[in-house]
């Protein structure tokens, strides 16, 4: 068992039970004790999980309970190989209970190490297959296939390039090690679509005197570059002798870089004070921001690689994506990454984009910025529609055109951004409930999948629940199915399996066609 020394949090009075399964926060000298301790125990608890004599088991994650529970998340390797989709969680109680999350159920095997097929000719058809301009193969890694059916021994590939709008590509390609077929791909590179200029006149994070730079020293050393127009490189730290920051308008190159500095600030503040998390990746440490991404770039993207935060001008220049909740939902794409690692394909990929729009939108709320009132629209403020409409909408997908407002069993062949739909209508109606009501100025109707009635409740549990969910239940392979597991072991630990809060978890999904 993983033995971690530290301060439990405080109880909610109104929820006592919710404190005992509630994460409690750890210093990074604690994080990096608990990270220790586990592997060097992981050869016991791959023995005591009933794994083969060929696996190994690598920490990615501790996370422990204030009742004592500790969920360990660990990476799969086999006869040295990283088994993709191998990863999983351990749960164990205080008393020493022991129950486990994988992303695959399938036993790890396979008949030999050595490839049939060249690491070489799997990188030129990754290449081949590739429609992003200027493709170019890294090199490919041996690894064990496991995500999807029968383990099989495979190359990975990562292949960057530039996507059609600009965004930057790097695309993953698993290619058979014995017939040299494709067996998946997916895109790494998560996009989302002072006196600022969405959110007004703010406080931000500088540190200096005299000359003063866009870095936060509060909140992990966070910094905001300027990328000048440029794609690549980290670009020109913000910096100025006034120690004020933009005035509000796009012609100002700081302007952006305030949304951006500001946004990056709420969602520190919003993880660490309402979920206990410090930093994304729980070590204390900032992402880091870079605005003016090329010319006339509309969107925004998150890279795991650089562990940073991209965001264009929008069309024209004149409308930089860098609002409040695209700054949430962009940085809660690195906690994803660094918890569940849901791949950015399929249902998973769905749940992963939801996950940044639950997210972000619980940050915009969560700031409380008369500018930027709360609200379940997803990049209202960046007007990248051109008529005024949002990107997407919680309480009714199919509003934008293209989300599914339910699960159907092909909503994992569209775009991931749409289906994240079901999850998004599942995290309005656990917090809202279904019908007419009107929220911080704007109206809402949420219709559920044959006429379920749900009632919420409330935002806070809603988003505590789902982050209890995605950092100790959900693995790199988690479809809606899963997620609905999910979140009620979620609910469970937090409020009972006899609360309301459970039932409502039930409910919701239900509301949105998740019914098993």
């Amino acid at each position: 068992m993983v033995v971690i020394g530290v301060q439990t949090g405080s109880a909610s009075a109104s929820a006592p039970r919710e404190a005992g399964a509630t994460a409690v926060s750890l210093s990074a000298s604690q994080r990096v004790a608990a990270l220790q301790d586990a592997q060097a125990g992981a050869d016991a608890t791959a023995q005591a999980i009933g794994l083969g004599g060929q696996e190994k088991l690598v920490v990615r994650d501790v996370v422990k309970d204030a009742d004592g529970t500790v969920h360990t998340r660990y990476e799969r390797t086999y006869a040295g190989l990283p088994v993709l989709g191998g990863d999983l969680v351990v749960h164990e109680k205080k008393d020493g209970a022991r129950s486990t999350t994988k992303a695959t159920g399938a036993r790890i095997s396979v008949p030999t190490t050595a490839p049939a097929v060249a690491a070489a000719t799997a990188g030129k058809s990754a290449v081949a297959a590739s429609d992003a301009r200027s493709a170019k193969a890294g090199d490919a890694r041996k690894v064990i296939w496991a995500a999807t059916g029968k383990p099989v021994l495979a190359w990975e590939t990562v292949v960057t390039g530039t996507q059609a709008d600009g965004t930057p590509s790097r695309r993953h390609v698993i290619t058979d090690a014995t017939s040299g077929k494709e067996l998946f791909s997916y895109e790494s590179i998560e996009t989302g679509v002072g006196n600022t200029m969405y959110s007004g006149q703010v406080t931000l994070g500088t540190s200096g005197s005299g000359s003063y730079t866009l870095t936060d020293a509060t909140r992990g050393g966070h910094k905001t570059y300027d990328l000048k127009g440029g794609s690549s490189g980290t670009g020109t730290l913000f910096t100025n002798t006034t120690n004020t920051f933009g005035n509000g308008l796009a012609s100002n190159r700081e302007t952006a870089a305030a949304d951006a500095h500001y946004g990056a600030a709420m969602t520190w503040d919003f993880y660490k004070n309402e979920l206990g998390r410090n930093g994304i990746r729980g070590n204390g440490v900032a992402a880091y921001s870079r605005v003016h991404y090329g010319n006339a770039y509309v969107n925004a993207f998150w890279d795991d690689s650089c562990f940073c935060m991209t965001y264009g001008d929008g069309s024209g220049n004149a409308k930089p994506l860098t609002s409040l909740d695209v700054a949430g939902h962009e940085m809660s794409h690195g906690l994803t990454a660094s918890t569940a690692g849901l791949v950015y394909s399929g249902e998973s990929g769905g749940l992963n984009e939801a996950t940044s729009d639950i997210f972000g939108a619980s940050v915009e709320f969560y700031a409380n910025n008369a500018s930027d009132k709360g609200d379940y629209l997803i990049g209202e403020k960046i007007d990248i529609n051109g008529n005024g409409t949002p990107l997407r909408y919680m309480d009714k997908p199919s509003k934008d055109g293209a989300s599914k407002d339910a699960w159907y069993s092909g909503v994992g062949n569209v775009d991931v951004h749409y289906s994240s739909g079901p999850a998004n209508h599942f995290f309005y109606l656990l917090s809202e409930g279904s019908g007419v009501k009107t929220i911080n100025g704007v109206s809402y109707n949420s219709p559920t999948a044959n006429g379920v009635t749900v009632t919420g409740i409330g935002r806070t549990k809603a988003y505590k629940i789902w982050y209890k969910a995605l950092t100790t239940y959900m693995t790199s392979t988690t479809n809606y199915s899963g997620a609905r597991a999910a979140t009620l072991s979620a609910a469970s630990a937090l409020y009972g399996a006899s609360s309301a809060e459970y039932t409502a978890v039930a409910n919701a999904w239900n509301g949105v066609n998740v019914t098993k």
